[in-house]
């Protein structure tokens, strides 16, 4: 499998999305074009003005764009009132397991996102030797009732194939995965012959269309920085990026990022870093400082880019605030930890606890999304102080140790954390793109999760486009299109330009947003039908 075919594509025309009715016009003619979206705006996505005309499909491929009024296709859409762009590339999601579980992918489609990349924290693959519950840590992907019948990619992406989605996929492979594959978790520096496994790993994860190397560190940055750049000279080789998925975002942000600007010069390679944000109410203000490291590392000549989320809050396993000792050894250790009295005592009084837990929102900002438990589902959806409240417990940390320990550490959520201001602030850099840091799902999905997963394309085109003016209107969809087709080296994908990929988004400009909040966050997009 070439690196091109690593897209898995399996829609006609990927998610045309519109709020007009398509009709069927019959004829006995020969028709030239498959599909006709005629009389609306187009935007294009490189960020020029829209243009009025429609825009031609045959064989999947956009093949006319302009005044096409004399034309016929066997099926035409009225857009007249609507926007039509590029299908939104989501550069980060989680979709992995959720696109197996419901693969039409309703959440994404419904915003108009056709590509979802996958791979953060641990991939789907490589997965040789590993028993079906390795990789799946937390209170994520566990909870989702997927058998794991598959050791690559290739098969993996063959499962995908077989089972069917409304939408486009591509991976990166995940060093942690790699790391896991070879080492288990094992945090001692590889040997000469165990970074030689490794590397043949990625190899073979490119070769059979991973689109690149991805790492997530715990606070401070890799604990083997020489093996995270050895690997990215690996994915480089291949014509790879490399996406880093920084762990503190916080008070040790600068040595991170530090770090990825490092891997761009050394294993000459194109990097991308996830979520660009600055959280802890003590660091707010200070996100332009990481804006400026990013813009003088392009100045270089190095390619650094980034993206965002639209949201104040994050999400993820509440494991990521507790003590790196702690989940030593994986989670089924750190799970056995927690049923220690004397352990949660020291994890208490530990000052990477404290100090974590306030960069992640406090007992006020953070928020039980899932739990890994029936009996403590009732809590979903409220914060730590609330729950010590209801509970009796005079210091909201032992609600969240206890929590934790009876529910084996496997509780995810949402952590109340960052500024508006530097929100905007980071949106409006040119090199930064949009993703969602969610997942496909449906309305069906478990617990309380982050709004993100249904709104963010929705939530920017609405309420940062339309009524906070933070964007024009291009160049959101800039943001969404051709810019992270450009950091993935997508050469048909992102604009809608004759010879590309039929994947187009038609949306209202006018209705586009969000329906849903964090108290009610399962409910679909509006503008996109």
């Amino acid at each position: 499998m070439t690196r091109t075919r690593s897209l898995v594509r399996l829609a006609a025309a990927a998610a045309i999305a519109t709020a007009a009715i398509a009709a069927v016009r019959p004829t006995a003619q020969p028709v030239p074009y498959d599909i006709l979206i005629g009389g609306g705006h187009i935007v294009d996505g490189t960020g020029n003005p829209w243009v009025a005309g429609d825009v031609a499909i045959k064989n999947g491929r956009v093949v006319a764009v302009g005044r096409l009024a004399s034309s016929v296709a066997a099926r035409t859409i009225d857009a007249r009132g609507l926007v039509v762009a590029p299908g939104f590339i989501d550069l980060h999601t989680h979709s992995d397991i959720t696109v197996l579980a419901d693969g039409t992918a309703q959440s994404k489609i419904r915003q108009g996102v056709t590509i979802d990349v996958l791979g953060e924290t641990t991939s789907v693959a490589p997965r040789d030797g590993l028993s079906a519950e390795a990789g799946r840590d937390g209170a994520g992907e566990a909870q989702w009732s997927v058998a794991f019948d598959w050791t690559t990619f290739s098969q993996y992406f063959a499962r995908v194939e077989r089972q069917g989605v409304s939408m486009n996929l591509i991976s990166h492979v995940a060093a942690e995965q790699v790391r896991r594959v070879v080492m288990g978790y094992e945090s001692r520096p590889p040997t000469a012959a165990e970074l030689d496994r490794m590397k043949k790993l990625v190899a073979r994860s490119m070769q059979e269309g991973a689109w690149g190397l991805v790492t997530r560190f715990e606070s401070g940055g890799p604990d083997h920085p020489e093996e995270v750049i050895e690997l990215a000279k690996v994915a480089a080789s291949y014509g790879g990026n490399y996406t880093s998925h920084i762990g503190s975002e916080g008070f040790e942000q600068e040595k991170e990022i530090r770090f990825a600007i490092r891997v761009a010069d050394e294993a000459k390679i194109p990097v991308h870093i996830f979520h660009l944000k600055i959280r802890a109410k003590d660091n707010w203000g200070t996100v332009g400082k990481y804006v400026a490291m990013i813009d003088d590392a392009r100045a270089r000549g190095l390619d650094v880019t980034a993206n965002q989320y639209p949201y104040t809050a994050m999400n993820h396993g509440w494991s990521a605030f507790f003590p790196v000792w702690a989940r030593e050894g994986g989670p089924a250790k750190f799970a056995e930890r927690l049923k220690d009295p004397a352990v949660r005592d020291r994890i208490k009084h530990d000052k990477d606890f404290v100090t974590w837990a306030k960069e992640h929102g406090w007992w006020e900002g953070i928020v039980m999304g899932r739990a890994g438990s029936e009996k403590n589902r009732r809590y979903e959806g409220l914060r730590i102080s609330e729950m010590a409240k209801l509970r009796g417990d005079a210091d909201p940390a032992d609600t969240c140790l206890t929590l934790m320990a009876e529910d084996g550490g496997r509780i995810s959520g949402m952590f109340h954390t960052m500024s508006e201001d530097d929100v905007r602030l980071v949106m409006r850099q040119p090199w930064v793109a949009i993703a969602s840091d969610g997942s496909a799902i449906n309305l069906e999905a478990p617990g309380v999760p982050h709004p993100r997963n249904y709104s963010t394309n929705a939530r920017v085109l609405g309420y940062y486009v339309r009524e906070q003016r933070v964007l024009t209107l291009e160049d959101a969809i800039r943001k969404m299109t051709s810019l992270p087709a450009q950091i993935l080296g997508l050469r048909d994908r992102g604009q809608l330009r004759e010879g590309f990929a039929a994947d187009v988004a038609v949306f209202d400009p006018a209705n586009i947003g969000e329906t849903n909040s964090f108290d009610k966050p399962k409910s679909y997009a509006r503008g996109v039908e």
